[in-house]
């Protein structure tokens, strides 16, 4: 699994912040780490359990504090919290910044940054943001694409029809999100995000016809940059010696990044609609989700008082 980073830079970029003092190093800084602190017990000397590695946020109730505080307590205070070598420190809500803290950070190269956004919503933006960028990735070979809501992966060999199947989905009022390469990252322990690299995103390829902008034939309402992976369709030639499910009664599922996700296969053969086949298994997934299963509604017909769980 590739490492992974976000550089500091980045995250000045993504959430308009203000340089107040840049220590020169900026665009270099990383970060590893999918959280960020809110330092009022460091401020107050209770460093056991801290983690330097993480973005400082300095709120209401810290600067209440430091302004509480004399100027030689809030020098030794805050210069105690760049000892540590932190990546950052950032003032929300737009708070004037203490003469001690640019004279802390300066002497420690510590970058100060501010937003005027309220620092309950920053926190929770910021660590949002980098889960995300932060997370487990992989890239797989596939088209992904949202069908009434449910993010559909579908998976295949070269050649079986999965780019010439979201299109038609996407002409039947769905949206792409990838074709050909996928990035997918665990944004938690039970959640994939899938998005299309940039220099492809909105990119389609039919084989006969060549490179489609998505996008541009049918619209921004045609196309989302990334969605939850709900659902795997494997995309397979028919192979008349292989048994295929026939009543939907099997939980089968596909294994990304270590969540199992629901999937089904579906032979591919000629004369079937892809992607009414594709529209229709969302739906059921679905359908499924809310509880209810046709499959084991027959049985029950079939047999009554039969226990049709699998």
């Amino acid at each position: 699994m590739p490492f992974t980073s976000v550089f500091l830079s980045e995250i000045v970029k993504e959430f308009n912040l203000e340089i107040v003092y840049d220590s020169g190093d900026i665009e270099e800084r990383r970060l590893l780490v999918a959280d960020a602190t809110r330092p009022g017990l460091q401020l107050a000397g209770y460093y056991d359990h801290f983690g330097p590695d993480r973005i400082q946020i300095i709120g209401n109730m810290e600067h209440a504090y430091l302004d509480h505080l004399s100027p030689e307590e809030r020098l030794a205070s805050v210069s105690a919290l760049f000892e540590k070598q932190i990546p950052a420190l950032v003032i929300t809500r737009n708070h004037k910044i203490h003469t001690e803290i640019l004279e802390a950070a300066q002497k420690y190269k510590t970058p100060i940054l501010r937003t005027d956004q309220a620092t309950s919503d920053f926190v929770s933006e910021l660590v949002k943001y980098l889960r995300v960028e932060l997370a487990p990735r992989v890239s797989m070979h596939g088209v992904l694409v949202e069908v009434y809501g449910e993010g559909i992966l579908i998976l295949g060999e070269s050649g079986v029809g999965k780019s010439e199947t979201a299109l038609e989905i996407v002409k039947r009022g769905n949206r792409l999100i990838a074709d050909d390469q996928i990035e997918i990252r665990k944004v938690s322990e039970t959640t994939l995000v899938g998005r299309a690299p940039d220099v492809i995103k909105h990119l389609i390829e039919i084989r006969g016809i060549g490179i489609l902008d998505v996008k541009e034939l049918y619209g921004v309402s045609s196309v989302k940059p990334q969605e939850a992976i709900d659902f795997v369709i494997n995309l397979e030639l028919w192979d008349e010696k292989k048994t295929y499910d026939r009543l939907g009664l099997g939980d089968e599922t596909t294994d990304i990044l270590g969540i199992k996700v629901p999937s089904v296969t579906i032979p591919v053969g000629p004369g079937r609609n892809l992607a009414i086949i594709v529209e229709a298994a969302a739906i059921n997934y679905r359908v499924k989700k809310m509880g209810y299963n046709a499959a084991q509604d027959l049985v029950s017909r079939v047999f009554p008082g039969k226990n049709t769980d699998v």
